[in-house]
Formats: C-alpha cells, structure tokens, sequence
C-alpha cells in the first residue's frame, strides 16, 4: 500500500510539474509572438504608409499599438486578466488589424464584461492573431470574426478560408493556451470546425474562485 501510495504521489508530483512548465511556456510563447519580427514589420510598414497620408491616423496606430506591447509586458507574469482588460486590449490590437487589411476583415464583438470575470492573458489576441495568419483576408474573400457569449464563457468565430499550401496546424500557442487552463481552473478550449466557420470556445473564469 505504501509503495502504490508513493508511486500516485509521484505521478500526481510529475504532472502538477509539466502543469507548470507549461504555463510558463504559454507565457513565454505569448510575449514572443508579439514582439517577433514579421509582426513589426507588418505594423511598421503599415504606418510608413500612413505617415504621409493621414498624419492623425497614423498617431492613432502609433498610439494604439504601444497599448498592445504595453499590456504584453505588464500581464507577461500574470496568470489570469479581467476579461474587461482582455476586451480592451482586444479593441487595440484589431484596430492595427482593420488598418491593415481594410475592408477585408470584419469584425464583430458583442461582449460586455462584468467586474467578477477573467481569463488567461493575450487569449482573445492569440487567436485573432491566429485567424489572421491561417486565413485568406482579402476583398474577394473578407475575413469575418466575431466575438459572443457561449454558455459559460466566450466563443470567437472566424470564416475559414485557409491559405493555399497552408498547413492544418494549431502551432505552439494554442495548446500551450490549453494547458495554462486546464491548469488553473480545469477547463480546456473547445475547438469546433464546421461548414466553413472556425469556432473556440473560451472559459471565463470568475474572479472570486481564481
């Protein structure tokens, strides 16, 4: 008995640990896809473009984009953001979004928050990031995403129009997104694919249980 005893503890020990590790992966993974070169470069083009044609846009990019890096840096430790936070860096980052492609992405969002909900930080951003880089977004083919409530929690919807030679990948981000929830209030995303939509569904957490 103390032997099976031991050898549960140590299991229970081990995944606790990769948990964890996992967490702070999904951490890493989040302020590294932020700051990697091809999303600066796509930004910085954006507003060389700008600059000259509508100095007042381009001070709006400018502005609304140090708020996306902002609040990457100041949640990077953090496990859990009220979803209000969430929400707003949202609204920032789709702006640089609409900017650059225009008309051909299509952006819906319905929530309100209340004061006692939360999520794991940069999740909304992740998987907009994601529908973007996985998708055709063009003026023959908009991108449309929508934000809504779900029982329990959120679901963001994408057309899905995948790019040509384009890999069935979920990357790195996602499933490490997973874990940090799974880990903290033993809840996953659910991922659901169907008649050309994408869809996830997202946990909120309320804030008096985290």
């Amino acid at each position: 008995h103390g032997r099976g005893f031991f050898l549960a503890w140590k299991h229970a020990f081990k995944e606790a640990e990769e948990a964890k590790r996992a967490a702070l992966a999904a951490k890493y993974e989040a302020l590294r896809n932020q700051v990697n070169p091809h999303f600066l470069f796509n930004s910085f083009n954006v507003l060389s473009n700008l600059v000259y044609k509508d100095p007042d846009l381009s001070a709006q990019f400018i502005q609304q984009l140090s708020k996306v890096y902002r609040y990457v840096l100041e949640t990077q430790q953090q496990e859990l953001v009220p979803l209000q936070q969430e929400l707003d860096m949202l609204k920032s980052y789709l702006f640089l979004l609409e900017i650059r492609f225009g008309a051909s992405l299509q952006v819906e969002n319905e929530v309100v928050a209340s004061a006692e909900e939360a999520v794991v930080p940069l999740t909304l951003q992740m998987l907009a990031e994601n529908a973007v880089k996985h998708n055709i977004v063009s003026k023959d083919k908009p991108l449309r995403l929508s934000l809504q409530r779900a029982e329990g929690g959120l679901v963001m919807h994408n057309t899905l129009q995948r790019k040509h030679n384009e890999q069935e990948s979920l990357g790195v981000g996602l499933p490490n997104i997973q874990e940090r929830y799974r880990y903290l209030c033993g809840q996953q995303l659910q991922i659901e694919e169907s008649n050309g939509s994408f869809a996830v569904r997202i946990p909120v957490i309320p804030l008096r249980e985290a």
